[in-house]
């Protein structure tokens, strides 16, 4: 499974590691993603899905379903 939030694409960046003398070595971002139970209440039931902590957030404020209909998944799949 790729490093990447189910619900919001979010994936690794490339970076620079800067050291003292500035000198650059290619690095990645990693993004902070954590399995997580969201109860699905459409569905009546918990869904197992990979999130960043960002998205966890944004949980908070928008619904399940109108972020995975904004992301193309369903869940009724999962």
């Amino acid at each position: 499974m790729a490093r990447r939030c189910q619900l919001t694409g979010k994936k690794a960046n490339n970076a620079f590691s800067v050291s003292h003398s500035h000198r650059r070595t290619k690095r990645l971002q990693e993004v902070n993603l954590q399995w997580k139970r969201v109860w699905w209440p459409e569905g009546r039931r918990w869904v197992r899905l990979r999130l960043s902590t960002q998205a966890i957030r944004t949980l908070q404020r928008r619904s399940l379903q109108a972020m995975a209909a904004a992301a193309g998944i369903n869940l009724n799949q999962l």
